[in-house]
């Protein structure tokens, strides 16, 4: 079924007067909510998770009151949960209506899975939303193209670096086109940043926050570094004395100094760069620091990631980008919980891991996927089941069928007007759409409200004015949905039969 996007709509509707748009209640259920767990007090609580406020944190990074963004004039302050602070703050870029986002991008060693994509799914509705509201955002996201992985891989498969990475990194680029997930502004990738990196480590082991390793490697010191922890809520008299840690990734409990510069192995083959040190290739935390800072400068807006990457990578950015620039780094820290498949961690063994081919494969679309990665809280985790995807299916076919019937009616005479909508749109459906996602991108309430705006619009006529002002509403929507509209012309003879049958049935009640 071909589907006008975003992109195919043209400029923004123009607003009117109130209309009498039903009432649409946040409620938590709807169809596309089957087996996630429901919201509790506008998840101000997580479990496991400090309350309150870091005095520290929020000194620091402190939005500066004044100029702010109304986006398209609707009004409403969106409020996001900041990890740093531990609380939902109201969003105030540094230089409105501007906005820098980083997110981290993939580790390019094999085939991103379902896990990996509700990441980069809550990223696209966090830059559409954004987008929506009419803040100018330039979105980076880095490609990991070296890595203690990738140069598993290299060795394991006999390729080369750049044959293992050029691969990966080009069927991720087509997940993100089949979910309609939009791609970042730039993509710089790790390889290209090399001789950034090593002044960035230079400037670090002049100002005494990174020593030289007898074998070449270069540390940070994170009792360098006073704040080391307040991202992760850590306490720095945890480390070891005298503890460092090489590879990328490790675990919560190895609070340690970590690795800038990596010098050379015979395990790395002939992965490896020239440097002040010697031979060797930069850890992962440094390169998202230089990255970041390259394109969005040296403090900017948001930062993106899975929770699990809090500790270790998003504190060793901190403690490296600040130690360097004397500057806070990130205003807010934005991180997405895991996501579990049929009630346990996905893995290979347990035969529950699936990357987007494997989904494709068994016969579900690119949207259908979409919808069920897209339709719980964030913060929540995401209890990915067949039944989920069956869920999303019926309610994208509920929705299909809706907007059929409003481009239908969209075409008869003129007839009473129902108190649905008006020609200049639905602005009630709007303001209420609006009001959840400004709650910390409530998508849950969000798709609730649209719902129950098909469900009163469903029990009564509506005029060819009326029709016309909902569709144009609902195209504005999809602009942070990335669901797409049905076009009449090419839908299934199947899907138009079932429309016209309920209609039938509606009018024969």
């Amino acid at each position: 079924m071909r589907r006008a996007g975003p992109a195919g709509w043209g400029k923004n509707q123009q607003r009117g007067r109130d209309d009498h748009c039903p009432s649409a209640e946040t409620r938590a259920a709807h169809p596309g909510d089957a087996g996630q767990p429901r919201p509790r007090d506008g998840r101000q609580r997580r479990s496991g998770r400090r309350q309150g406020h870091d005095e520290r944190a929020s000194r620091i990074h402190r939005p500066q009151r004044g100029n702010r963004c109304r986006g398209d004039g609707f009004g409403g302050t969106v409020k996001l949960f900041n990890t740093l602070t531990r609380q939902k703050e109201e969003f105030v870029p540094l230089n409105p209506p501007s906005v820098g986002m980083y997110t981290c991008g993939p580790t390019v060693y094999n085939f991103a899975h379902i896990g990996n994509l509700r990441a980069f799914m809550f990223e696209d509705l966090l830059r559409r939303y954004l987008e929506y509201k009419g803040y100018r955002v330039k979105h980076v996201m880095n490609i990991t193209d070296v890595e203690d992985k990738i140069i598993r891989t290299v060795r394991e498969t006999g390729k080369s670096l750049a044959e293992v990475t050029g691969f990966y990194t080009q069927e991720f680029f087509r997940d993100l086109d089949t979910l309609n997930i939009r791609r970042a502004h730039v993509t710089p990738r790790a390889t290209e940043t090399i001789p950034a990196i090593i002044k960035l480590i230079e400037t670090l082991v002049a100002k005494k926050h990174a020593y030289i390793a007898d074998d070449g490697s270069v540390y940070f010191s994170i009792r360098s570094f006073p704040e080391y922890g307040k991202l992760s809520h850590r306490k720095l008299d945890e480390q070891v004395a005298g503890a460092r840690v090489k590879q990328d990734e490790y675990a919560k409990e190895q609070m340690a100094d970590f690795a800038l510069w990596k010098a050379w192995d015979e395990a790395d083959g002939p992965v490896k760069w020239d440097s002040p040190w010697g031979p060797g290739r930069p850890g992962w935390h440094i390169e998202c620091s230089v990255m970041s800072m390259a394109h969005l400068g040296e403090s900017f807006d948001i930062h993106c990631g899975g929770e699990d990457l809090v500790f270790p990578h998003h504190e060793d950015e901190i403690a490296q980008s600040e130690a360097a620039t004397g500057r806070p780094f990130v205003r807010y820290w934005l991180h997405n919980a895991h996501l579990l498949v049929e009630g346990k961690k996905m893995s290979k063994s347990a035969g529950n891991f699936f990357t987007l081919r494997d989904l494709l494969q068994k016969g579900w679309t690119g949207r259908e996927i979409r919808y069920a990665l897209l339709s719980a809280h964030y913060r929540d985790p995401l209890n990915f089941t067949m039944d989920g995807l069956h869920a999303a299916r019926s309610a994208l076919q509920r929705m299909d069928e809706f907007l059929l019937k409003m481009q239908e009616w969209g075409k008869l005479p003129a007839c009473p007007i129902s108190g649905m909508g008006n020609q200049d749109g639905c602005p009630t459906l709007r303001a209420q759409f609006e009001a959840a996602l400004d709650d910390d991108l409530n998508i849950s309430a969000a798709l609730a409200v649209l719902f129950e705006f098909i469900r009163e619009a469903n029990k009564r006529a509506v005029s060819p004015e009326e029709a016309a002002g909902i569709l144009a509403t609902w195209q504005k929507l999809d602009e942070v949905l990335g669901f797409g509209i049905p076009v009449k012309s090419d839908v299934p003879a199947e899907i138009q039969q079932l429309v016209a049958d309920r209609q039938a049935a509606r009018k024969a009640k």
